[in-house]
């Protein structure tokens, strides 16, 4: 059996890490284990085997003057499910090596070996898989983990072009442009904020500066009643209009109000129509002074958070941001929409029925988030260093986000040229794992693997993007998660129960951030679709998935299981090409000579 010789060993290397084999020292001759089937077969020409070593460091066993060119002939027995290999060949200056190892694929009971997907002979495929000479028809590709639980998702990987693109707006919403040319018109639009348990609420929107009485007169027949004014903080200085409660500054899931006011000039009680739309219209002209109105009133100033949608999601910031993105004076005026039979916030249904029958455009939050984060520089590169590692030599890139100040960093392989299929992995922050060693997800252990994978293609980057911690709940709250999820929670659930997103990190900071190191097309490392939505459509094209396979324990087999089930990650490998397309080894020719 001739082999393509560094490929091998590196699938050979990659498989056994994944599987979390236990790796014994076994005498010269073959044995059968329990549930195990057995490959042996000597491999020449390898040139990744340092990386072996680390993993098969005590199984060394030295055998005295082997024929250099020889490949043993393969013995495969096939009366389980499992294939391994056993026995490898390293070339030394003086002598050859032989690693003679015995591999088991855990402590399996004869109860588990018969029963669910384990009963079906090489159901899994083998290492033969890995070299595209498989004789069984139904071996899955390499990569695939062989586990009893964790089973690998049989559907393609695919996002489409419309779920990529921030432009495109999601199902049922209309798309931003038509909501700015709306306000320009001096028309409503329709807000709403999706709080990710189904629960919505949606605001009808107006520019300020051109409201008018009727414009009033149907916010509060379709509204709750209440007319505010989304303003920015230095009109309401300008103006003198102080928050009701200073400590909702500091927080951000609340609206802020200042104290409500009423126009002095051409008003009479404030509450009609007509005198809180020349209200409205005092709070939107530059040339308004303190004394213009009295206090308190009928209309209801909000303050705008720097930074809009993009520091907090909500309708105040929605409603300035589509105003100023529409060209006009950045103040908004803003209802909530409500049922007419017993006032409640109107649910999504309602609110569509609404933008119909009205013909208003109605738009998400997080469209309008998408709409800026492509738009907007919202990092700036601070500083390049050269960084050695234990993995190799790395250029070192250092963002820091405009909009909150988090820093993050870019570890750059080689020359990334024209920035065509490069090799990128996008990790997100995991100091339990990254840091600690935590065994309860595999982060640390996918950050590890993406680095020697970067480093033996020599070329590519990993993104480490902070902020991200607990898929972007916060370390408190991933602590508060991990207590749930002892308690019976998936780690999905125990983001819910917290009133989370199961998924709150966001890629649009990561996809400028490759951008501005000259990325174009990219071969993403990674198993979660989200990463191909969160990249795609920033200027940025994903040619190809790598799978990041890391070792399945007892600690993190829940965790796995549920983000291939609940949140669509896929363990399995759509590399159709050998997997040298994606990883290029370094192989030294003289090396290739004397072997082959």
């Amino acid at each position: 059996m001739r082999t393509r010789g560094g490929d091998l060993a590196f699938e050979l290397w990659y498989l056994a890490r994944n599987m979390q084999w236990t790796i014994e020292v076994e005498p010269i001759y073959i044995s059968l284990l329990k549930n195990v089937t057995l490959l042996h077969c000597y491999i020449y020409s390898i040139t990744q085997l340092k990386t072996i070593k680390s993993i098969f460091m005590d199984c060394v066993i030295v055998f005295q003057n082997p024929l250099p060119n020889q490949i043993s002939a393969s013995h495969r027995f096939s009366f389980a499910n499992f294939t391994v290999a056993n026995g490898v060949h390293k070339k030394r200056p003086s002598i050859c090596t032989c690693w003679s190892v015995r591999v088991s694929a855990g402590d399996l009971s004869d109860d588990e070996s018969s029963s669910g997907s384990l009963n079906i002979s090489n159901q899994n495929g083998s290492v033969f898989s890995a070299l595209g000479n498989d004789p069984s028809p139904n071996s899955a590709a390499f990569g695939t983990l062989l586990d009893a639980e964790i089973t690998p998702e049989t559907v393609d990987f695919f996002v489409s072009d419309a779920e990529g693109d921030p432009d495109c707006p999601s199902p049922g919403f209309s798309s931003i442009d038509q909501a700015l040319n709306s306000l320009r018109d001096g028309k409503f639009v329709i807000v709403v904020d999706d709080d990710e348990k189904g629960e919505v609420e949606g605001n009808l929107v107006m520019a300020a500066s051109c409201v008018t009485p009727q414009a009033v007169a149907f916010l509060l027949k379709h509204g709750s009643g209440i007319v505010s004014v989304g303003m920015k903080g230095e009109d309401l200085e300008r103006l003198q209009l102080p928050l009701m409660s200073p400590e909702n500054e500091d927080d951000s899931s609340a609206p802020s109000f200042t104290i409500t006011v009423d126009a002095r000039l051409g008003t009479s009680t404030g509450v009609s129509a007509s005198d809180r739309a020349k209200t409205v219209l005092a709070l939107s002209s530059s040339s308004s002074k303190p004394d213009d109105f009295r206090r308190p009133g009928h209309v209801f100033p909000l303050k705008y958070r720097n930074g809009g949608v993009l520091r907090r999601a909500g309708h105040t910031e929605a409603s300035v941001d589509l105003v100023m993105l529409a060209g006009l004076p950045p103040i908004s005026v803003l209802s909530s929409v409500v049922e007419k039979h017993d006032g409640s916030i109107a649910p999504m249904p309602s609110l569509k029925k609404l933008a119909l029958e009205q013909e208003i455009p109605i738009v998400s939050i997080t469209d309008l988030i998408r709409y800026r984060r492509k738009r907007e520089n919202l990092v700036e590169r601070t500083a390049i260093s050269r960084l050695p590692t234990k993995w190799g030599l790395f250029q070192a890139y250092s963002y820091r986000s405009k909009l909150d100040g988090t820093e993050h960093i870019a570890m750059v392989k080689g020359d990334v040229g024209n920035g065509q299929d490069i090799l990128v992995r996008v990790h997100s922050e995991c100091l339990t794992g990254d840091i600690f060693g935590s065994r309860r997800c595999d982060c640390g252990n996918q950050l590890d693997l993406a680095m020697q994978l970067i480093e033996q293609a020599g070329r590519g980057v990993v993104l480490y993007l902070r902020g991200h911690e607990g898929r972007g709940i916060g370390l408190g709250h991933k602590l508060q998660a991990y207590n749930l999820q002892d308690q019976g929670h998936d780690t999905v659930e125990a983001n819910l129960e917290l009133g989370f997103a199961a998924d709150a990190r966001e890629y649009g900071i990561g996809a400028q951030i490759l951008r501005d190191i000259g990325i174009r097309t990219m071969r993403l490392m990674t198993n979660n679709p989200a990463k191909f939505i969160g990249l795609k459509g920033y200027g940025l094209a994903v040619v190809g998935r790598v799978p990041v396979l890391t070792p399945i324990t007892e600690e993190n087999r829940r965790y796995l299981e549920t983000k291939r089930s609940k949140m669509g990650h896929v363990y399995k490998t759509d590399i159709q090409a050998p997997l040298d397309a994606y990883i290029k080894p370094k192989n030294d020719e003289k090396d290739q000579e004397r072997w082959s």
